[in-house]
């Protein structure tokens, strides 16, 4: 079977696909990954990957031009309550840029179906069967239908939705239930970091989307981390000079190698991050902040699997909590536990003929 995978051209949208997208292939399903941007670097799996988004879709200056025009959406996206009037605005013109592409690389290659995440409406938009693929804590059916409804495009109703989030974080009805595995690309891990580092350690990691105040809280954890009796991990800091003994700097490394290793971590709150940190079972501390990361650090918080505190509220004690609450450490192995039990890429991919709306 041809399948089409889509993504919006980020890295932390194109990411959750690719367990599924290389299961596929390893089952013997042809596979393409359609996206652009910096997005392209899934380009090392070995997957054939298409870039569907024109050179001049950029992120900045739509959201600029977004806030501009609508500032009450933009004030309340800021706030984390924006409900889904910025994002679809900005995640709709970004689909009507990738629709004619696409629609010609459906022509060329005619997929049998399309898998795309959610804020990549403009799959749904090619005359051929689509799945929704679950990547964070929304629920990706109403991101579809919010997105699809700014586009000009006709965006038809997906088949069916892949949930990826463990019920007793975020539950939604319909759909078929598919394991969380974290991704993200290949990458050199220092050898000490994939071993215990002989007191608890602390990574501390940021959005890979730019954006106003994306070091903020990592310099606030730097701050603070010298009064507490553990090893903190900066990944890709803003600046590595003048921090603690007991802070380390790493630039990119795959997560999901180091996370076994660590005993919590400190993030911005997008969805790969969190649910590779509810994955593995490592308790967590979120940021509150814009799209989705509002609503993510509330569910963790409400689960009593992580924390939520802006740079301001960080402090040394709360930092301790992070990793001595047992509280936190029993919620995040229960979490962890459950998204073990869900249907794993590989069990789909060899069912697939059943999944797919190709009866």
């Amino acid at each position: 079977m041809r399948v089409l995978v889509v993504a919006a051209p980020l890295l932390g949208h194109v990411f959750p696909l690719m367990p599924l997208a290389l299961a596929l292939r390893d089952a013997g399903h042809d596979v393409v990954v359609a996206t652009g941007g910096e997005a392209l670097r899934v380009r090392d799996s070995g997957l054939h990957v298409e870039d569907v988004v024109p050179a001049n879709v950029r992120f900045g200056p739509i959201a600029l031009r977004i806030m501009l025009t609508h500032p009450l959406v933009a004030k309340r996206e800021m706030r984390g309550s924006g409900r889904l009037d910025f994002v679809s605005r900005m995640f709709g013109t970004v689909g009507d840029a990738m629709t004619e592409p696409l629609q010609a690389l459906a022509r060329r290659w005619k997929p049998d179906v399309v898998v795309h995440e959610p804020l990549a409406a403009a799959g749904s938009a090619l005359g051929v069967p689509s799945i929704v693929h679950d990547v964070s804590l929304f629920d990706g059916l109403e991101l579809t239908s919010a997105v699809g409804a700014r586009m000009k495009a006709e965006v038809r109703s997906p088949a069916t939705v892949l949930r990826t989030s463990p019920r007793s974080v975020a539950e939604f009805s319909g759909g078929e239930p598919l394991r969380f595995v974290a991704y993200s690309g290949d990458g050199e891990v220092p050898a000490w970091l994939t071993e215990p580092a002989g007191k608890p350690r602390i990574l501390v990691s940021r959005s890979t989307a730019p954006g106003p105040g994306a070091g903020r809280m990592m310099a606030a954890v730097a701050r603070a981390a010298e009064q507490v009796d553990a090893e903190f991990v900066l990944v890709r800091p803003e600046r590595a000079e003048g921090l603690p003994d007991n802070v380390k700097t790493v630039g990119w490394v795959p997560l999901p190698r180091v996370l076994p290793f660590c005993d919590g971590i400190v993030h911005h709150g997008g969805a790969g991050t969190l649910l590779g940190a509810l994955a593995a079972g490592v308790p967590q501390l979120v940021e509150p902040g814009p799209g989705d990361r509002t609503v993510h650090a509330n569910l963790v918080t409400k689960r009593g699997a992580g924390l939520a505190a802006g740079p301001k509220a960080v402090t040394p004690e709360l930092l301790t909590r992070l990793i001595e609450d047992a509280r936190l450490q029993r919620a995040a192995a229960e979490v962890s536990d459950e998204i073990a039990a869900m249907p794993a890429p590989s069990d789909i991919a060899r069912q697939w003929e059943e999944v797919t709306p190709l009866k």
